[in-house]
């Protein structure tokens, strides 16, 4: 055998083996990489149901200061009548 062939024969060999372990590493950074997406997925989730209650939240505030509002309009104009009806006698 000649020498270059027995060279090639090695260095093939050595690059097979160093491919197979590239390849098993990124067989693992993979799996890291699917386990931290669904780690921040979760985290989202956490997230975007927050905002949905703080929204629900934020919404029943609102009703219950515009129920104020519509009582405060109420007694002016209650108020506005009796003047009238004061002014008038």
């Amino acid at each position: 055998m000649d020498t270059t062939q027995l060279l090639l024969i090695i260095v093939l060999g050595i690059s097979c083996i160093l491919l197979c372990i590239i390849g098993i590493q990124v067989i693992f950074v993979l799996k890291e990489l699917r386990n931290v997406i669904k780690r921040v997925n979760n985290v989202v989730d956490g997230f975007e149901s927050l905002g949905v209650g703080l929204d629900h939240g934020l919404s029943e505030v609102v009703g219950f200061f515009n129920g104020f509002k519509s009582i405060a309009k109420a007694l002016e104009i209650v108020h506005q009548h009796k003047k009238k009806n004061d002014t008038a006698r």
